[in-house]
């Protein structure tokens, strides 16, 4: 164990201008080597073959949304698109929860890692992590930007805190939480509070919330996406839900990597509001995702209930006996081809991701404005295995935004956002569905990555634009008829499956859902708008 001179000789850091007295140890700003070290001492984690740092996440080995609240102020009430998502708790409930923490940690070691959130220096926040478990505070290095990423360490000020608990569980009759997991962001005092689960990826996404609150504020587009750009010197961006394929897309070898998960798009372009990438690596292959694969299999990285060889301690990607939700979460430096300044261009092509659990959409469309307007506010995708708790099997979801789980204000700021950046730069839409051809779960087939790739790369590169386009009778969606690498069946969905009657019953009620769904969002769009919407 560190010395209290040790630790010192990393910095000092007073954690009682966070609530946080009596403290033991406070280890801050570890390294790398020194976070291994405390992780594997303290049963956290174990080596695997390659150096990857194996982390179990106990019963939460994924987000859950249905703990997350925010605290209801006045000096955010209005701009808060509350529901079922956006959750009100009010202040005594957090008054009594920070007093909690506090009583909880007193006398106990905690590790901080001082990160940025935002890669533009005049949009990004400082970011405190402060948690009890050392695996976490090696995950917000990994994920934000680190200290020793960014050209202006010594300009980092603490503006935002997140502060994780997981060995201290709420309690529902006392504590007014729904379980024993409780996540609550509170606008007004800067802080993420994050109790009772030990799956770090609600750290990152706390933050990112946060973000979705900020950024319009300041003329930003805060977008849940992916962002690349190609050998032109284009770049595109990639909206999806987890598990639709936002980080294996976009950690293409021919282009570079901007980031996978959360960005801005402000006047002079994009940026990154992370340092690292957070993938899912069930059924990993280096063959199929060779830049993800290295990741896994390289020092630093914090690879998520995995299973794995207890002597070789080499990793079973296909076994999802634990979750189907393994993730590696990793330094984008890892990425050779990534952008080191996390910057790119205005984008020349908007890409929305669905999983299509119905096997009806197909694989890629191009939209017009007014039908991006639609797709981008349906968020239409499935729920995969794994991502959040209960979800065993894809489900139909519709996410606003394709992010609703993580954006705070109204859709409509967003989508009018992003339709005013669609129109201003003449942006290419398309449609890319990366769920199962030939029928619908457990029928058909999921997409193969390959041709998803192909499908991406003719569009992105322009070599669809001259290509016949047939239009979905049920969807009209514009569908090329052709792709290079892509077999000509595939294309075009209904000429995959057995019976027409079949897919034409599918697409019927995949249709009805559109429609029952979209009526929420009719009162704010435009006619044109409307009419987009599939033909039931």
């Amino acid at each position: 164990m560190h010395s209290v001179e040790q630790a010192k000789a990393h910095g000092t850091v007073d954690l009682s201008v966070h609530g946080l007295k009596d403290l033991g140890q406070v280890y801050y700003n570890l390294s790398v080597p020194e976070l291994y070290e405390h992780a594997i001492t303290r049963g956290e984690g174990v080596l695997s073959s390659h150096g990857g740092l194996m982390c179990d996440t106990g019963k939460s080995t994924g987000r859950s949304p249905k703990d997350r609240f925010i605290i209801d102020q006045p000096s955010i009430h209005e701009d808060i698109d509350w529901n079922n998502i956006n959750q009100p708790k009010d202040q005594a409930t957090w008054d009594h929860m920070r007093k909690r923490v506090e009583e909880y940690l007193a006398g106990k070691n905690v590790y901080v890692s001082d990160v940025f959130c935002g890669a533009e220096k005049e949009y990004r926040i400082g970011v405190r992590v402060i948690s009890e478990m050392p695996f976490q505070s090696l995950f917000a290095r990994n994920q934000f930007i680190s200290l020793d990423q960014a050209q202006d360490p010594e300009e980092h000020s603490p503006d935002w805190v997140g502060l994780n608990v997981p060995k201290l569980k709420a309690d529902p009759a006392s504590d007014n939480s729904r379980s024993d997991v409780f996540v609550l962001l509170n606008l007004e005092a800067r802080m993420v509070l994050v109790v009772g689960t030990e799956y770090a990826g609600e750290i990152k996404k706390g933050i990112f919330s946060v973000m979705s609150y900020l950024m319009p504020k300041a003329g930003v587009m805060n977008m849940h996406c992916s962002a690349n750009i190609g050998a032109n010197g284009k770049s595109a961006v990639f909206f999806g839900l987890s598990g639709t394929g936002k980080t294996s897309l976009s950690a293409d070898p021919e282009r570079t990597l901007i980031g996978d998960d959360e960005h801005g798009w402000h006047d002079g372009g994009l940026f990154n509001y992370e340092g690292g990438c957070y993938a899912k690596v069930i059924d990993l292959s280096e063959e199929g995702e060779p830049q993800i694969w290295q990741a896994c299999h390289t020092f630093g990285t914090v690879v998520e209930n995995v299973v794995f060889d207890p002597a070789s301690r080499k990793i079973d990607f296909a076994d999802d006996s634990k979750t189907p939700n393994t993730r590696c979460g990793y330094d984008l430096r890892i990425i050779k081809n990534a952008a080191r300044d996390g910057k790119g261009p205005v984008p020349s092509d908007v890409v929305f991701l669905t999983c299509d659990a119905f096997g009806v959409l197909p694989p890629l469309s191009r939209l017009t404005k007014e039908q991006a307007m639609y797709h981008f506010l349906l968020g239409y995708t499935a729920k995969v295995a794994g991502t959040e708790v209960g979800v065993v099997e894809p489900q139909a979801a519709f996410s606003a935004c394709f992010g609703a789980p993580f954006m705070m204000l109204r859709p409509s700021v967003y989508g009018n956002m992003l339709m005013e950046r669609i129109e201003k730069h003449d942006c290419r839409v398309w449609l890319l569905n990366t769920g199962w051809s030939g029928g619908g779960y457990g029928v058909g087939e999921r997409i193969n990555i390959k041709y998803s790739r192909a499908m991406l790369h003719a569009a992105l590169d322009g070599k669809l634009d001259e290509v016949e386009h047939t239009t979905d009778p049920i969807f009209g969606l514009s569908v090329p008829s052709t792709c290079p690498g892509v077999p000509d069946e595939m294309m075009l969905p209904w000429l995959g499956w057995p019976e027409r009657n079949a897919y034409d019953e599918a697409a019927q009620k995949l249709a009805g859902m559109f429609t029952e769904q979209f009526a929420k969002y009719e009162a704010g769009v435009s006619d044109a708008v409307k009419a987009t919407g599939p033909k039931v």
